[in-house]
């Protein structure tokens, strides 16, 4: 017995199939081969084609089937997850009408801002957890404003996994999760926010049935089935942004456990099991996967929009083609703190945890007699690393330790330099796993159709493959070159 789980990210589409008495993936693909392309008409703007992410998936899909090489009439449900705070309109034939305003898409800071101060920002935070911010209600609010002939034929509104869905089973529903993460939900009157709905002037008729995490979703139409290779009515069970879906493929449930991403934007993701929020909104606070009226869990999620994006700028525009093991070899070389110069890794739109400016990628301290590409290499590394360690300052000043970080082995934490060098200047543990976001749809998938009795049962066969402690001296060192880019962060945000 399998089921399959189809990660939708800005970067790639992956997909993965597991065999549910392992746990273990069996078939796995990826597509585009290489990174989907933004589209960015204005600084600060950041859009995908909906149809694209289909195109994709329908050929990750098919390549997990054909790399499986099993039966494909054996899978017997589908887990989503995907790329949070996307916006995505549909008219009333189900046809995307733009392309989607994704997460890291900074048009609509001025929008949301706005509409804390009128609602009020310690309102919003005591209600919503947030304040509107940049996500996916002031998006949609910035198209009611800018487009409002586009705003008009609107019939439904949705995140990415929403509309993945809509795709597979021709039925539009989202989930309590994901109205969280669009900052449409109240936290107090577990329902849809009428204080973001009336202030914004928008109908509910936009919003979608609910419907919950795990469990029943749809199925899919024979048309959709023919075209991906499986089953027609195979039930999609489980649906989930990438940051909570990334926890449970972490097996992350419960108050306390922490887990981070170093992908196109990094994130610390801890459980929470109490309504709490920071004060200033640097950290925002959403339903987690298992979150209900009875059980609160509630994901805080640091997140910095410039990583793993500033990691692939430098390779393709300064490195000459080498490979990311090749700039991670000589970027070693290289002594901590890089002789003085600092990389604030901030070109990737309006940082949340920064009180959503802009502040750029800013290159300091170049003396053109000591730095080369060596330098540039290990900067930029560790300007991503001081980011996360800066967001994890905050959330250590509400309350939530971060002794123990645990991760895929994936993306930034492939580089020996980055895990070395998160480890020092937290002090954390950092724990790796054999997952990936596509595998945990799928885990998600089989508990929603309730082939695992449980998340304990769902999570026997996690494997942790290494484990990196923070190293005394260096930590030291890195310590002291974090307090530098500290100096360096305070002059850009002044």
């Amino acid at each position: 017995m399998y089921t399959l789980g189809c990660d939708v990210g800005s970067s790639s589409v992956k997909a993965s199939i597991i065999d549910v008495k392992t746990g273990l993936s069996v078939g796995f693909d990826f597509y585009p081969k290489t990174e989907a392309p933004l589209n960015a008409e204005h600084a600060g703007w950041a859009e995908q084609n909906p149809d694209d992410w289909w195109a994709y998936l329908v050929k990750a899909v098919q390549g997990a089937c054909k790399a499986s090489k099993i039966n494909t009439d054996e899978i017997k449900a589908i887990g989503i997850s995907y790329q949070m705070h996307g916006l995505v309109v549909v008219d009333k034939k189900n046809e995307v009408i733009r392309p989607s305003i994704i997460w890291c898409d900074s048009r609509a800071v001025t929008i949301g801002n706005a509409a804390a101060a009128s609602i009020g920002e310690k309102k919003c935070l005591v209600h919503l957890l947030n304040t509107p911010g940049n996500f996916t209600a002031s998006k949609l609010a910035w198209v009611k404003q800018y487009e409002p002939a586009l705003y008009a034929k609107i019939d439904t509104i949705m995140l990415p996994g929403d509309y993945i869905a809509m795709r597979m089973t021709g039925e539009k529903h989202t989930t309590i999760s994901g109205l969280s993460e669009g900052i449409f939900w109240d936290f107090k009157t577990n329902s849809l926010s009428e204080d973001v709905m009336n202030y914004y002037g928008f109908d509910r008729s936009l919003i979608a049935d609910i419907c919950p995490t795990f469990g029943s979703q749809g199925t899919l139409t024979s048309k959709v089935a023919e075209e991906l290779g499986l089953k027609k009515g195979t039930p999609v069970t489980y649906r989930a942004g990438d940051q909570p879906n990334n926890a449970l493929s972490l097996n992350v449930l419960n108050p306390g456990e922490i887990a981070a991403t170093g992908g196109t934007s990094g994130v610390v993701y801890g459980v929470n099991g109490k309504v709490n929020y920071d004060e200033q909104s640097r950290v925002n606070t959403f339903a987690h996967v298992n979150h209900s009226a009875e059980q609160t869990r509630l994901g805080v999620l640091l997140c910095i929009n410039g990583t793993g994006i500033l990691n692939s700028w430098t390779k393709h525009n300064i490195m000459d083609q080498l490979s990311y093991r090749e700039i991670d070899q000589m970027a070693m070389k290289t002594p901590i703190g890089a002789r003085g110069l600092s990389v604030l890794p901030f070109g990737n739109g309006a940082e949340r945890m920064l009180g959503n400016k802009e502040v750029g990628c800013i290159m300091s301290g170049i003396n053109f007699n000591i730095h080369d590409k060596a330098a540039i290499a290990r900067a930029t590394q560790e300007g991503i690393v001081f980011a996360f360690k800066y967001g994890i300052d905050i959330m250590n000043s509400m309350g939530i330790d971060v002794n123990i970080i645990r991760a895929g082995n994936a993306n930034m934490f492939l580089s020996p330099l980055f895990k070395e060098a998160l480890s020092c200047v937290t002090g954390a543990v950092i724990e790796l796993y054999d997952t990936n976001g596509a595998v945990g749809a799928a885990i998600g998938a089989a508990i929603g159709a309730g082939i695992y009795a449980s998340p304990e049962e769902a999570f026997v066969s996690l494997k942790k493959i290494a484990v990196i402690e923070p190293e005394g001296l260096k930590a030291n060192d890195y310590c002291g070159a974090y307090e530098a880019w500290k100096e360096n962060l305070a002059k850009a945000i002044r």
